[in-house]
This record gives C-alpha cells, sequence and structure tokens, in this order.
C-alpha cells in the first residue's frame, strides 16, 4: 500500500472507531501535532575559552540543519549523547524509550567517523576520527530502524550509515583516490560545489525527474568505499564517480547524501533541498499513521503533513 492510500486508510479507521477506544473519554478526532524529528548531536571537546565553558564538553545542532527540518512544519529535537561518566542518567535513560518518542532521525555531519568503526587502523593520525560519536549514533540509527522509523544521514551520517551496514570508508580521497577531484576545500568551506550524477531507475531520479545531474555543496575529505549489506548508489560525482548518495533496501527508510542540502538555501544554481526533507518527512509521517492505525503509537494526535514551501 503506498504511503498516500495508508494515511487515508488510517484516517478513515480512527474515524470509524468507538470515542473512547480513540481518545478515551473525549468523542472526537485526536487533534494534530507537528512530527517529531531527532537530531544526532555534534560534539565538542575543545570549546573556545570566549565561550565561557572551561573544561567543558558541549553539544550541539547547526543551524541551518534545524531550520531546513522546521521549514517543511516538523519539530526538530537534538538527542544528546550520554557520556559513560553520567552513569545516573545512562541507567534511567534507555535509547529505546528516547526512540519512542520521536518519529524519525536525522544524522547530522561534523567529524570523521574512525576507522575502527569499520575495522580498520587510521592511515594518518589527523583521522583517527571520533569513536565515542560513532557508537552513540549507531546505537541511535539501528533503535530508529529496528522500530521502522525513518534515517536519514547528511555528510558524515551518509557514511556512518553505509558503516553500520558492514561497509567501509575511503579515510582520505586525496591520499587513497589520488585522480579524484578536490571535494573539501578548507577556505571555500561550503563554497566548494559539483556536480552529482544521478543513478537511473533509483529512487532519488524521482525526487528530481526533470534532472539526471545536479549541483551541490562538497565539504568532505571521506566517502563511500565498499558498499554495505543492502546499500544502493542513487547518485555519484560527476567528475569521478566517487559515491554521493546511498540507500538501504532494508524493511524502513534509509538514505544518506554526501552534500549539505540545509547549505543549499538561497543559492539557486544548487540542488533544491526541498524534495529529499520532504520525502523524508512524508515517510515519517506514514510510518507515524501505520503505527497509530495499529494501536503501537503512544500519542494519539494524528501527524500533519510536512509543509511545502512556495515553488516546491
Amino acid at each position: 500500500m503506498s504511503g498516500s492510500h495508508l494515511v487515508s486508510a488510517t484516517l478513515k479507521k480512527l474515524a470509524s472507531a468507538p470515542a473512547k477506544k480513540r481518545v478515551g473519554k473525549v468523542a472526537h478526532l485526536p487533534t494534530e501535532r507537528p512530527l517529531r524529528i531527532g537530531v544526532s548531536a555534534r560534539l565538542l571537546y575543545q570549546v573556545p575559552s570566549e565561550l565561557g565553558f572551561r573544561n567543558k564538553n558541549l553539544q550541539y545542532i547547526e543551524q541551518s540543519l534545524a531550520h531546513w527540518i522546521m521549514e517543511h512544519g516538523a519539530i526538530a529535537f537534538m538527542v544528546p549523547a550520554v557520556a559513560h561518566d553520567s552513569k545516573h542518567a545512562a541507567r534511567h535513560l534507555q535509547v529505546e524509550h528516547v526512540v519512542q518518542e520521536l518519529d524519525a532521525l536525522v544524522l547530522q555531519g561534523g567529524a570523521d567517523v574512525a576507522p575502527q568503526t569499520y575495522g580498520q587502523t587510521p592511515i594518518d593520525p589527523r583521522w583517527q576520527g571520533d569513536v565515542v560519536r560513532d557508537k552513540y549514533e549507531l546505537a541511535l540509527l539501528r533503535t530508529f530502524l529496528a522500530q521502522k522509523k525513518p534515517v536519514l544521514g547528511v555528510c558524515r551520517g551518509a557514511q556512518l550509515l553505509n558503516v553500520a551496514f558492514g561497509g567501509t570508508l575511503y579515510q582520505d580521497i586525496s591520499t587513497q583516490c589520488p585522480a579524484a577531484h578536490a571535494h573539501v576545500d578548507t577556505d571555500l568551506y561550503d563554497q566548494l560545489e559539483h556536480d552529482v550524477t544521478f543513478l537511473q531507475g533509483t529512487a532519488l531520479t524521482k525526487l528530481y525527474p526533470h534532472a539526471s545531474q545536479l549541483r551541490v555543496t562538497s565539504i568532505h575529505h571521506q566517502a563511500v568505499a565498499e558498499l554495505g549489506k543492502g546499500m544502493v548508489v542513487e547518485a555519484v560525482s560527476t567528475l569521478d564517480g566517487m559515491v554521493e548518495a546511498i540507500r538501504w533496501t532494508g524493511d524502513a527508510y534509509a538514505r544518506g547524501v554526501q552534500w549539505h542540502p540545509e547549505f543549499h538555501h538561497g543559492r539557486h544554481a544548487l540542488a533544491d533541498s526541498s524534495p529529499i526533507m520532504l520525502d523524508f518527512l512524508e515517510a515519517s509521517r506514514a510510518a507515524a499513521m501505520e503505527r497509530l492505525g495499529a494501536g503501537r503509537e503512544p500519542d494519539p494526535r494524528v501527524p500533519r503533513p510536512p509543509l511545502r514551501l512556495s515553488g516546491d
């Protein structure tokens, strides 16, 4: 059954159900609610002194990512990592309980994925990555998918998605793939751009039906090498064939893009970021409606459809 048909069927089922079963003593349909999207935290261990957090760690969401989610009508909730020394919090906050309260997960970009997470040793001390963040995000990712809730990975998040299913990464593109073009420039940062080509027949082409090639940001020195189990490539870098988008073919929604769609806002030469977010949120709502119809959703309110921006 398609997502739209599933939503329609669920709404009819809710409307015909006895009032007591639907909402207790309130004899009307549940009120609507926005989709609740969890966002994995970026971790900052060496905090600049001017921020005023001496000997402390910070966890944060980059603003553009939060706005990308929220401009389409959903609410972004950062899911903090619980440190090993926070034993009291860790004992009372199981990841399954956190995931149960949310509809889907976005994995942010940021630090390198640690080579040891995919069974390798660093080829350079600079590329040791962040094992702590890897473990925290892998636990989230796997639990969301186990509960059949969508996952969207951005940049590092796409790489971690591949690793979660047994895939590997190029630790440094320029070192291990010297023929590749530059995928990162510290001076240009998010102003570095290149074209990506969609692989025909993949789900991503349906989101951009009028283009087989689009321009995107590029801020990564690592990339997908060996594909994880059940992963398919949806887009590659036009100039060198490096993997730029992947999708899991399993029983839940999981997609990763190597570029940063959230940085495309207002830059008309770059790929429109809305189709990717809308597809993700529509899948999130369809999954929530299925849980609601099956009596597995603790919140009786109907999740609202994502907002389409003018021009979508």
